[in-house]
């Protein structure tokens, strides 16, 4: 299955760790989504993931109209191929 999102309609792409603050990427989110259609979000590990479902939780009280669609991609991290989930969230 081919992914047909393309790189033109993704207007911001953040990382998030672990250690990110969920309020803070809302912001971050919520910010990028007034210029944008969508914005990706790359999380690697489970508590990045959390920190990321967490973040759209917020964001979703401030702006309902959002749908995010899970995937998988491949991300380089202190010179090695990890695999990681992003999260395309995007305004109705």
């Amino acid at each position: 299955m081919t992914n047909t999102q393309t790189k033109e309609k993704i207007g911001s792409m953040f990382r998030v760790s672990a250690k990110s603050k969920p309020a803070a990427v809302a912001g971050a989110l919520i910010a990028a989504l007034k210029e944008h259609e969508s914005v990706e979000l790359v999380a690697v590990g489970a508590g990045a993931v959390n920190q990321s479902v967490k973040a759209i939780a917020i964001a979703k009280r401030f702006v309902q109209s959002l749908k995010c669609i899970p995937g998988f991609t491949d991300v380089q991290l202190d010179g090695e191929n990890k695999t990681g989930m992003k999260l395309i969230v995007e305004k109705l």
